[in-house]
């Protein structure tokens, strides 16, 4: 099995696309192994945590280069593999195949866009109906995002995960409560999860987004006092400078899609934690132009960047 992986991956690494065969096989692995994991999945420093890729292909390329290859480095992946990006097929599988290949050595958790609905609208179903000329890879890959964990937890002190807080969710032991194993929903604890964001406010408000909820300084410190927690690290907004610190550091946003929709001219960041959890910023640009394809796209529609 480690040989034929071993070839998959290095097909990915040159972003060749593996046969509908192969995928629903790593599809059937991979659910095995994340079915074992849990919504609040353990994590052992040192690590090194990565927020939104969404289908940048070339930047991952980029993120290696920086953080170092897996399984060298112990990597934690945020969400947000898929879509607005040329690649998300070969984004997504590689990721995939390198968690069966390495299951000890990364850990993927599921973002907004990791859902049925978001990925007919914004690029994931249309890049797989194009490349394999029917829809059964994006079926088996959004079967997948059904059981990826909801968020981890490093050391029992940092807190991950894609989005942010929920008004439903005081401890981490009512996230271990929640059935993941479904489409992303479009309101509750799970759905917040994956759609709320830091914003300077007291207590919670709405969100312009339609989903999940704006959450401020207090309710920050009040759940990092409940559980015990130093930081917590989340992705899904975009970051111009990489990484952005908010409430007194306790809360940072790590966004790694360099110069964003090839258009936002954003630098991108990945957050190294080592044995004491000391925290290291390694700030990177997007893939120089030669090192890329030319793929043909149809441009999806625009939506909050």
């Amino acid at each position: 099995m480690a040989s034929d992986l071993d070839y998959q991956i290095q097909q990915l690494l040159h972003c060749k696309i593996i046969p509908v065969k192969e995928v629903k096989s790593l599809c059937d692995k991979a659910r095995e192994i994340l079915l074992e994991e849990s919504n609040v999945q353990k994590v052992d420093a040192p690590v090194t945590i990565c927020g939104d890729i969404h289908g940048q292909f070339y930047d991952l390329k980029e993120l290696f280069k920086v953080g170092g290859s897996c399984p060298e480095t112990n990597y934690l992946f945020l969400g947000d593999y898929v879509d607005r990006g040329f690649y998300s097929v070969e984004t997504f599988l590689l990721l995939l195949a390198l968690k069966v290949r390495y299951p000890d050595r990364i850990t993927l958790i599921r973002g907004n866009h990791e859902s049925r609905q978001i990925t007919q609208v914004y690029g994931f179903y249309d890049e797989c109906l194009r490349k394999y000329g029917s829809v059964n890879v994006w079926r088996y890959c959004t079967e997948i995002f059904d059981y990826l964990s909801l968020s981890a937890i490093i050391d029992e002190k940092i807190f991950c995960v894609h989005g942010g807080l929920s008004p439903s969710i005081n401890t981490l032991d009512q996230i271990r409560l929640i059935d993941r194993k479904q489409e992303v929903p479009h309101d509750g604890s799970m759905c917040d999860l994956m759609w709320s964001d830091p914003e300077d406010i007291r207590g919670w408000g709405l969100s312009p987004r339609g989903a999940g909820y704006l959450f401020g300084l207090d309710v920050v410190k009040q759940f990092c006092t409940i559980n015990n927690l130093n930081l917590i690290t989340r992705a899904h907004q975009l970051v111009m400078e990489g990484y952005k610190h908010m409430f007194n550091e306790q809360l940072v946003t790590v966004w790694s899609a360099p110069n964003y929709c090839y258009r936002c001219g954003n630098v991108a960041a990945i957050l190294e934690l080592n044995e004491s959890l000391q925290e290291k910023y390694k700030v990177f640009e997007a893939a120089p132009q030669e090192s890329r394809g030319l793929p043909a796209k149809k441009v999806a529609p625009d939506y909050f960047l």
